[in-house]
């Protein structure tokens, strides 16, 4: 086993979130590890019924409320499991892209990362565990989610 010096966490405030940081603490536990909790807010414009993007002040200023209500969180999740609010930090993009680049940038060596075990269309569709895990230029650990 490697022995990984700097841990980036991915959490979605999912119940199965909780499964996520167990899993990379104890990594990071095991290896003596520093840990990283990210939750990535997805920028989607907002798109009308003619699926058009729709130029709205309202529209940035809802972002920026979610982005608001992320950081709570996700200081709630770092006060709760004793990670330093310091490495606690809400992106905002694609959770793909964001996730890879904040280890890149951040020398991370492993990324701890939730997944549903969909296959076909559902993974497709909704899985930001399957890109990192195959773009990641350091380790990736998918933990599948028990429901």
């Amino acid at each position: 086993m490697s022995n990984y010096n700097s841990i980036l966490i991915a959490v979605d405030f999912s119940e199965a979130s909780e499964q996520v940081i167990s899993r990379g603490l104890l990594t990071a536990s095991q290896n003596h590890a520093s840990t990283f909790l990210v939750h990535v807010v997805e920028h989607l414009p907002p798109i009308d019924f003619g699926y058009e993007p729709l130029s709205s002040p309202d529209w940035y200023n809802n972002e920026e409320e979610i982005i608001k209500h992320a950081e709570k969180n996700i200081i709630a999740l770092a006060k709760k499991h004793a990670i330093p609010v310091s490495h606690a930090r809400v992106l905002s993009g694609s959770p793909k892209h964001e996730i890879i680049q904040f280890a890149k940038d951040n020398n991370i060596d492993l990324i701890v990362i939730g997944s549903h075990g969909r296959h076909g269309l559902q993974r497709l569709l909704g899985s930001t565990a399957y890109p990192v895990l195959h773009n990641a230029s350091c380790d990736a650990l998918a933990v599948r989610i028990k429901e």
